[in-house]
């Protein structure tokens, strides 16, 4: 049994459905999975093959399947590359090395030369955006703009959600749905597809328990390519107006957007994110 999952048949229910929601994906696609050293990493690419890259990298506790709302759009104007972050309950390899060092650099290193890419645009959320940081501030060179989606890693890692979270588990699925809805800032009739989603997945999925860690500000000075970060006020999980202020204090040619009514997962952002990108 991975050691990602509480058990195989949670794996193999978490499996089933992204596999049923992947197949809703609503642009041509290709399936490619690319050997890294941290084991296959799985990417679903779209788009125009002579479009410019752009890599996309999902959250903690999520997959490729939370751009479908997105990709019909960007796919228009570049060749989007989806990628399974390693540990994460998509399809690739369950490895989790340490968030301090630089495995994860290495390890897009790997995507990055399976997929032919020298240098890219990178959009990522959450815990990808961690991961995007933690590249770009290594290899600026190699990252040509970067999109942001309450990125950890810049504010402070708030820890109260998470005995709200522990709290509320104890009355079961109903529980679990709610301590989702709260964390993440759902609406629980606007985003029940999404809202489930998380549901399923966190009560057969073992989530990180590393604390992300925080970037220098000499480290966010690194970042010289065109950025965007957009915060929601509301953000359960992240300091968001930590994160903001610390980015336009590092990186002051930063587009920085702070919504003050929206939670931890930022939905609706497809045009916004285009524009950005197209420059």
């Amino acid at each position: 049994m991975s050691a990602i999952y509480k058990s195989e048949a949670g794996a193999s229910e978490i499996r089933r459905h992204y596999l049923e929601v992947l197949s809703a994906w609503p642009v041509p696609a290709e399936h490619v999975w690319v050997p890294t050293r941290e084991g296959e990493t799985f990417v679903v690419v779209s788009g125009p093959e002579d479009a410019p890259p752009v890599l996309l990298l999902h959250g903690s506790g999520a997959n490729t399947t939370m751009w479908l709302p997105d990709i019909a759009t960007w796919a228009r104007h570049f060749r989007t590359y989806a990628v399974d972050v390693i540990g994460e309950p998509g399809l690739s390899a369950p490895s989790r090395p340490p968030l301090a060092s630089e495995a994860y650099a290495l390890w897009l290193d790997d995507v990055l030369e399976g997929l032919g890419i020298t240098r890219t645009s990178i959009v990522a959320t959450s815990l990808g955006g961690w991961l995007a940081l933690d590249y770009a501030t290594r290899k600026p060179e190699r990252v040509a703009s970067l999109a942001l989606l309450c990125p950890g890693g810049v504010g402070r890692q708030k820890v109260g959600w998470l005995f709200k979270a522990l709290l509320l588990r104890a009355f079961g699925r109903r529980g679990v749905r709610r301590s989702a809805g709260k964390v993440a800032g759902l609406d629980p009739v606007q985003d029940k597809a999404v809202l489930d989603a998380l549901v399923l997945t966190f009560t057969q999925f073992k989530p990180r328990a590393e604390r992300l860690p925080v970037y220098s500000d000499d480290a966010l000075r690194r970042l010289t390519m065109p950025v965007l970060v957009v915060v929601g006020g509301r953000d359960a999980m992240f300091d968001s107006a930590g994160t903001a202020r610390r980015v336009r204090r590092c990186v002051p040619h930063a587009t920085v957007n702070l919504l003050p009514k929206v939670g931890h997962a930022i939905l609706g952002q497809t045009d916004p994110v285009l524009e950005f990108l197209r420059g």
